[in-house]
């Protein structure tokens, strides 16, 4: 098959592409960045350099291929300037608008646990939008909806090494299902290679975890076997963020998403549709990326 893979090499995206080309298929890596043009290639993939941001481009690449994965690019939550609603729905409208035109018509869209929700859940919102919006194109997708990403405990690290503590306003006694990119990579490779005639929800995750499990594997593993998960209020939270530089409408939708996946309205259609088989990745393995990226900083 011809896939295009947008995300350049991202966690999920280069292990996704490093699988179907190991698979024989012809892989197209969309990058915006020249510099990942040679490593893309030494995968055994072609790279597509251009942004996502550029539909006229985005048509062009899907044009003639069989199956494309999109995904929308991380932005910096630090940026004062950006426009988060905006910047995500109008990716979302671009890839739209370039798979209808370029005809192809096998899609994998990775959304988010909480993507059934039109309110109360923060950030993540806009992937619900995205989500109907793709939904009335003529054309089979999978709407990949992972649920909490192991790395994105990296950003706790600041806060172990100065409080000693993770503290936030979920998790603690609370079960949290995370996940891990390449357990992500390889259901989004068994979907986007499996044909599908319509839509389909397909839910990823690896391990479901309360905070305080959570906070005993990675204390296991950076020295620290104390280690708690505290609990803290909507509002502690929101000011932890705002004071280390966070855009403050950022920074509330974020608490939103937290708080509604502390109250389980974020996944109540997870659990009505959770994975029949977990992934393979577990905390206790990722926990050793997070201890070299703790010993580092």
């Amino acid at each position: 098959m011809k896939i295009i893979i947008t995300g350049s090499l991202g966690n999920i995206s280069k292990p996704l592409a490093q699988e179907l080309v190991q698979k024989g298929h012809k892989v197209t890596v969309i990058s915006s960045s020249t510099e990942k043009q040679a490593e893309i290639e030494d995968l055994g993939a072609s790279a597509a350099i251009g942004s996502v941001e550029d539909v006229a481009f985005l048509t062009k690449t899907f044009t003639g291929t069989d199956a494309v994965y999109c995904m929308i690019p991380r932005a910096n939550y630090f940026d004062p300037a950006l426009d988060l609603d905006a910047f995500t729905r109008k990716i979302g409208d671009n890839y739209a608008e370039a798979i209808e035109k370029s005809g192809v018509k096998r899609v994998v869209f990775l959304s988010s646990i909480g993507a059934h929700l039109e309110q109360n859940s923060g950030i993540i919102q806009r992937y619900n939008e995205i989500e109907s919006v793709l939904k009335k194109l003529d054309v089979s997708i999978t709407f990949m909806r992972p649920t909490s990403f192991f790395y994105n405990l990296e950003a706790y690290i600041p806060q172990i090494k100065f409080q000693g503590v993770i503290a936030t306003n979920y998790g603690a006694d609370k079960m949290i299902p995370w996940v891990s990119p390449l357990d992500i990579a390889a259901a989004i490779a068994e979907e986007i290679t499996t044909p599908l005639n319509g839509k389909k929800v397909r839910y990823v995750a690896s391990e479901e975890l309360t905070g305080n499990e959570t906070a005993r594997i990675l204390g296991a593993a950076i020295g620290k076997p104390d280690l708690k998960w505290v609990l803290i209020s909507d509002e502690e939270a929101l000011n932890g963020l705002v004071n280390v530089g966070m855009q403050p409408k950022i920074a509330a939708g974020l608490i939103e998403m937290y708080a509604g996946l502390y109250s389980g309205l974020l996944g109540e259609d997870y659990y009505e549709n959770r994975p029949a088989v977990m992934g393979k990745t577990k905390l206790a393995d990722y926990a050793k990326e997070f201890a070299s990226v703790y010993n580092q900083k």
